[in-house]
């Protein structure tokens, strides 16, 4: 039944304080971390929402999300809808004062749809599977259309309902057929303008792919050519920028004043997530939402490092410069991320870390159906409570009581990254062979980020779209900018030309937005400012550093995957090769460049060596960090509303860890326990601790 009391009377009725609103420009916070889980109660294998409401309030749970993955039940013929399920959980919910988020469910489509319009799959005939849509499909936007605003009609009066999910973990499912072929000629045509130019930026005389007339344009499937390749990916993430948006804007328009809209963006899979998302830019979708979200699932039990959780953090908080929701993370998730004891705690802390304001796990019970039946959620098939669902209420406890201190907590990097979705298809096209596999953009961008994560410097993640001044950053670090537009890359070098710092790694520079290598010294527009050039370059096989420069030990003096042969003009050499066909080549330069540095690593480091060069770039740039531990003890640091520095201290260990924090004098919030300059702090396996200093 929807109700259409306000929201305030409403909760004021039951004696709560709402968890205020979210929207861009209402000039409003959250008044605590939300810490929830996905509900289906569809999926539910007998009549339990209003036990398992009573269970999760027990446990502290105050929001779920719901309805994003159940169009075939809502919407069972079209335009025939059926919403018991949503209002029994939006009822039960609100009795028990949690709240909910209300996903659209347009990313899993229903049989009649698929049966009425073959059309709407990216693969004809082949139903079943998720996400199997094209997503600019006009029968499947409207149909997306109609259950959308039904469902937002239906629910955006009910009290209980604070935000929307729109889609989810939406990419471009390589869409590709005869309309977006056409769509990506005409926009080709308008940034062009004619032929001649396009068939030169793009390089279309080789083999014969010149393009003399516009209706000529052949398709982009199977192209042999790069720049034709990376435009056209640059294209199909547009389409999820758009069809976002326009997701939003539908919500926006009939949604309550004071809900918010987000979206779960996830990252390159690999069994988990990896790296940067090379299906969709972030930063140009996340213009639509008022909050970034974000979908971060990580190695368990020994493999539990954190830099998952971290990296994944680090760029949903960039995305919009401010605070974010885990909209979605594992509580058991596969069978072997089972979490030890201790360790879902110290997940959920880790999240907090990185700025996030809620963390939510996917899902409450492990589903009996389909192919997700050993992807468990924090209650088991028999929906009982269990060993994890009592850490988890341990955590629901502690964040009642901390939740409205921690909330909104503020990240003040001196250190940033900058990645590139152009600079990641164009490197992909032309992978690294290494150990019998293709070596990626993300193994450089987690070969860098891993390295800073285990000695505790964080960063902020920057893009081409970044707004944010550079020269907030001390320290720029710069991975594999393949393919870049020459102001792109003069922005960069201003900055470090103005004072700050850069660290440019190998394959920076090599060709232009277009994908088209630059006829130029490489590593083109970076030469100048790095004081190197360079013609030769080749994959290494047992290549050291001379002297191990940095000593790391010999196992770990290597250079790896890719080896340029640097020729200094301006810089200094920070190492050179040692081999006998390349020992007169340096690794490594640095150029005093203006008032500031531009360091050029040549190769792919070890990890021990990825580690002492970018620790020495942050210390020549005036870096602070906690120097004192490294991982598995990781320290992560923020301002509280107050003003306060917080610090949570994490231990990535089965193992007990004595830490030493420099000018650390406070108390530790979870256990209440006073901390004292110069005293160890003890923490247990995998435990965690959270100091607000004096």
């Amino acid at each position: 039944m929807k109700l259409e009391r306000s929201v305030t009377a409403a909760l004021a009725c039951l004696g709560m304080t709402p968890i205020a609103a979210w929207a861009e420009g209402t000039g409003k916070s959250a008044d605590t971390i939300l810490y929830g889980v996905a509900y289906y109660d569809e999926y539910t294998p007998v009549d339990r929402v209003e036990k398992d409401a009573e269970l999760m309030k027990a446990a502290g749970i105050n929001v779920v999300r719901i309805a994003e993955s159940t169009w075939g039940t809502l919407e069972r013929q079209p335009g025939v809808f059926d919403f018991s399920h949503v209002d029994r959980t939006l009822a039960a919910m609100h009795r028990q004062g949690i709240k909910v988020i209300v996903g659209t469910p347009t990313y899993a489509i229903p049989t009649w749809l698929a049966h009425e319009h073959p059309n709407v799959l990216v693969q004809p005939g082949t139903y079943g599977r998720r996400q199997n849509m094209d997503i600019t499909d006009p029968d499947y936007r409207a149909a997306a259309e109609r259950v959308i605003v039904a469902l937002v009609d239906h629910v955006k009066d009910h009290p209980a309902v604070i935000g929307y999910q729109i889609d989810n973990e939406t990419k471009h499912y390589n869409t590709n057929g005869p309309r977006v072929q056409a769509g990506f000629v005409e926009a080709t045509r308008r940034r062009f303008g004619n032929l001649d130019a396009l068939n030169k930026a793009w390089g279309l005389d080789y083999w014969s792919n010149r393009i003399n007339r516009w209706e000529d344009f052949p398709s982009t499937v199977g192209t042999i050519n790069a720049s034709v390749a990376n435009a056209f990916s640059a294209y199909q993430r547009s389409l999820v920028t758009d069809y976002l948006a326009w997701q939003a804007g539908l919500v926006r328009g009939r949604a309550r004043t004071g809900q918010f809209v987000t979206q779960n963006f996830d990252y390159e899979w690999r069994n988990y997530s990896f790296g940067v998302q090379p299906d969709v830019d972030h930063w140009a979708a996340g213009k639509a939402l008022d909050i970034s979200g974000v979908d971060i699932y990580h190695p368990g039990q020994d493999k539990l490092t954190g830099a998952e959780i971290a990296f994944g953090g680090d760029i949903a908080r960039s995305v919009k410069g401010k605070n974010y929701l885990v909209v979605e993370t594992q509580a058991q998730g596969m069978p072997e991320w089972t979490p030890y004891p201790g360790q879902l705690r110290l997940q959920a802390y880790s999240h907090l870390a990185s700025g996030a304001n809620g963390v939510m796990y996917w899902h409450w019970a492990t589903t009996a159906n389909a192919v997700e039946t050993y992807w468990r959620g924090l209650l088991g098939q028999d929906y009982q409570p269990n060993a994890v669902y009592a850490e988890a209420k341990v955590v629901g406890a502690e964040l009642k009581r901390l939740g409205p201190k921690l909330v909104d907590m503020e990240k003040r990097n001196s250190v940033a990254v900058y990645v590139s979705n152009t600079a990641l298809s164009a490197f992909d096209s032309f992978k690294m062979e290494a150990g019998g596999r293709g070596v990626g953009y993300n193994d450089v961008f987690r070969g860098f980020y891993d390295a800073l994560y285990r000695q505790n410097i964080e960063v902020d993640v920057l893009s081409p779209a970044t707004t944010t001044p550079l020269d907030k950053y001390k320290l720029i670090i710069v991975p594999a900018l393949y393919a870049a537009s020459d102001a792109e890359i003069e922005r960069l070098n201003a900055y470090a030309k103005a004072g700050g710092h850069l660290l440019y790694t190998f394959k920076s520079g090599f060709s232009d937005e277009n994908t088209k290598v630059r006829y130029a010294a490489q590593p083109g527009g970076i030469a100048e400012a790095a004081g190197v050039k360079y013609q030769l370059y080749t994959r290494p096989v047992d290549v050291s550093l001379q002297g191990d420069p940095f000593s790391v030990g010999a196992a770990d003096n290597k250079a790896r995957w890719w080896m340029e042969m640097l020729e200094p003009t301006t810089a200094t050499v920070m190492a050179r090769y040692d081999h006998p066909a390349w020992s007169r080549y340096a690794a490594m330069t640095r150029n005093s460049y203006g008032a500031g540095e531009v360091e050029y690593v040549g190769f792919m480091p070890s990890d021990a060596l990825a580690e002492k060069i970018v620790a020495d770039a942050a210390r020549r740039a005036g870096v602070v960090w906690e120097t004192g531990s490294r991982f598995p003890v990781i320290v992560r640091s923020g301002y509280l509303k107050g003003g306060q520095r917080v610090r949570y201290v994490l231990n990535f260990s089965g193992e007990a860890r004595q830490v030493n924090l420099a000018a650390t004098e406070g108390s530790d919030l979870l256990s209440g326990r006073r901390v004292d300059s110069g005293t160890a702090l003890s923490l247990a396996p995998w435990g965690v601790a959270v100091i607000e200093a004096k």
